[in-house]
């Protein structure tokens, strides 16, 4: 199995396809004024899915398909919230392998029309993600498909590192401030796996602090223990990054890097998802807005901060004139 590293994560680069690479970045002016100091805005929203997961997802189901493992009969199944099942189902469509998403049955509706808009059959099952992924690995095991873990595959880290080095190259550059903390959002551990690998290895001065809401801590616990700690329930209004029950292979590598994890309440995710949203030219879904979160809670410090805006996936109601809905969830979800 490839291993989540530095060389890695340059080498994959150039596979991810187009639309999903050299996303969006730049100092936002009005972010840096609310704290004082330039604030980099990753902006992982302008690609055909709305969120990160398009990088790492390509290169694990492209990975399968050259290893034989998936094909056009024998198919892809994961459990998701509604992002990374778009980001398998865009790539399976592309590649023409099927994909079967399972998704609790309250998942964001807004994310399930969009995976079978995708191609992906969509099926729902449970309360919440953790009941979902159990299904999905029932029904892997019972049709012999490919059962698809998001922050287990090394690959859907790997391409989530891929943020964090078109980051550095920048700042390499001199195009933006090389960053003296990133803040990232943390669902299964994916994301910060791939992004902390590639900072420890190449600006190891960079703090990598990942951010969980208070009713979803099931990683931050894990990662302050240093061992899986599932807890009993997963109750948030950001979606994306609710789950509870840890993924080993993203844990074991959160603890070699990652800094820090801190929890944010939703009163806290709600409040600084509206000001990003007013901020940036980009919706911002809750789980996104959980980084920002975290640095209006944290004391004033110096230093250039990073945040990744993961996802603009929201609930959108037309009959309420347009608004933007933000709904909480209850008994846990992931993407």
């Amino acid at each position: 199995m490839t291993d989540v590293t530095a060389d890695a994560i340059r080498s994959a680069l150039g596979r991810i396809p187009s639309p999903f690479r050299n996303s969006p970045q730049f100092v936002s002016e009005p972010l840096s004024e609310a704290i004082g100091v330039p604030v980099v805005v990753k902006l992982e929203t302008a690609n055909p899915i709305g969120c990160f997961k398009g990088r790492g997802t390509w290169l694990a189901v492209s990975e399968l398909l050259a290893a034989g493992r998936v094909g056009e009969r024998q198919g892809v199944i994961v459990a998701s919230a509604g992002n990374f099942g778009q980001g398998v189902a865009y790539a399976g469509r592309a590649m023409g392998i099927p994909v079967i998403v399972m998704a609790a049955t309250t998942a964001n509706p807004t994310k399930v029309a969009a995976m079978r808009r995708l191609g992906a059959d969509v099926r729902t099952v449970g309360e919440d993600f953790d009941a979902a992924r159990l299904g999905a690995a029932q029904l892997a095991a019972d049709s012999g498909w490919h059962l698809l873990v998001d922050g287990d595959d090394p690959w859907i880290s790997i391409g989530a590192g891929t943020i964090a080095l078109e980051l550095t190259d920048a700042a390499e550059s001199g195009d933006l401030p090389a960053l003296d903390r990133l803040y990232v959002p943390v669902g299964n551990g994916a994301l910060i796996a791939g992004v902390g690998t590639w900072l420890r290895a190449e600006t190891p001065a960079t703090r990598v602090i990942g951010v969980q809401a208070v009713g979803a801590p099931a990683m931050t616990l894990s990662w302050r223990e240093q061992r899986p700690i599932e807890t009993p329930s997963a109750d948030t209004i950001a979606d994306g990054i609710a789950a509870r029950v840890p993924v080993l292979a993203a844990l074991e590598l959160m603890i070699a890097v990652v800094d820090e994890m801190l929890l944010v309440d939703d009163d806290q995710i709600v409040a600084a998802t509206r000001e990003m949203s007013v901020a940036l030219p980009t919706t911002v879904e809750p789980s996104a807005g959980a980084g920002w979160a975290a640095v209006r809670a944290a004391q004033s410090q110096p230093g250039a901060v990073g945040v990744v805006v993961t996802g603009g996936n929201v609930a959108f109601d037309a009959s309420s004139g347009g608004e933007v809905e933000l709904h909480a969830v209850s008994q846990g979800r992931a993407d």
